[in-house]
């Protein structure tokens, strides 16, 4: 998909706590998520950071993110910037994200 395409995303109306817990549930996605917790970054800059990482499992942790609405991911010049979606989960789900951004990693 070329970088300067949009990409759906749902609304926030109809994400399910269900499909925002799934995708908070793989570590690797989890890592992305704190990875944004302080702004948006460039694709990439976030997440799964490991070199040995195949494109196209990071492609497919940011897939499962945005469908869930966890993150936005957006065309920015010849790149994509990708985003947390704090304030519309902190308010679909208040204290979701703080319970799981300040849980003491296993």
């Amino acid at each position: 998909m070329p970088a300067n395409q949009a990409l759906p995303h749902p609304a926030m109306k109809d994400v399910e706590l269900t499909e925002v817990l799934f995708a908070l549930s793989d570590p690797a996605r989890l890592q992305i998520v704190h990875d944004l917790a302080d702004g948006p970054l460039q694709m990439a800059q976030c997440g799964a950071t490991n070199p040995a990482l195949p494109k196209s499992t990071k492609s497919h942790l940011m897939k499962v993110l945005r469908e869930a609405g966890v993150i936005r991911n957006e065309p920015q010049a010849r790149g994509r910037l990708v985003s947390l979606r704090r304030e519309e989960l902190d308010e679909a789900f208040p204290g979701l994200l703080d319970s799981v951004l300040n849980a003491p990693k296993a």
